[in-house]
């Protein structure tokens, strides 16, 4: 006949004497009904394996403070309060976590987001781009960027369907960044060429009368 097993208690007692031994009986006895349990409670499997592992860490630091008794209660205890810990470490770290950059707008983006309202940019390079927008497109802008409306907010104000709100936001975008390209010096679009300036009258041959 094989030795007779030894109870939680004996096991935390020569876990508290500084055996290792006892300590990974403990932990085959114990492990697979408390990670169980923690999964229950955290779906994150890594949380729950970081957590059993710190369960048992404190269970060497703290074993000689089990006065006896049940030692699944005590040892759940310790889990779950490594849990909460967990959580609300992880919790933290969400919310200090560094928010990326956001990209750099483009230049049409720049205008708009920097809009008090349409009305009063009447002077200047940006007051001529809006300028060159229909009343239409304004109005849009206007609904869509400074008052933040949503597309169905802006429909029902400027009672237009939502696809035409869409329609002409784009347009507005599209015609708005042309301006702001031509008054930047930059080439026009390609697919709207420049006329050609009228040529001069060709001179006859000759010596002029």
């Amino acid at each position: 006949m094989g030795a007779p097993e030894e109870n939680d208690a004996a096991l935390l007692r020569a876990v508290a004497a500084g055996d290792q031994a006892a300590l990974a009986r403990l932990y085959d006895r114990h492990a697979g009904w408390l990670q169980l349990r923690l999964t229950r409670r955290c779906p994150d499997p890594e949380t729950v394996r970081e957590v059993l592992q710190d369960t048992f860490v404190t269970v060497w630091r703290s074993a000689g403070a089990h006065r006896g008794g049940e030692a699944g209660g005590w040892l759940w205890t310790i889990a779950a309060r490594r849990l909460v810990d967990a959580l609300r470490a992880r919790e933290r770290a969400e919310r200090y976590a560094p928010v990326p950059a956001p990209p750099a707008p483009s230049a049409e983006d720049s205008v708009l987001n920097g809009l008090d309202g349409l009305d009063g940019l009447e002077y200047g390079d940006v007051g001529t781009a809006l300028r060159r927008l229909g009343p239409e497109l304004r109005d849009v802008l206007r609904a869509t960027v400074v008052d933040g409306l949503t597309t169905r907010e802006a429909a029902t104000l400027l009672g237009v369907p939502e696809g035409t709100v869409k329609s002409r936001a784009l347009r507005a975008r599209r015609e708005l960044r042309a301006a702001l390209a031509r008054l930047a010096g930059e080439p026009d679009d390609p697919r709207h060429p420049a006329a050609a300036p009228p040529s001069s009258p060709r001179q006859p041959l000759g010596d002029p009368a």
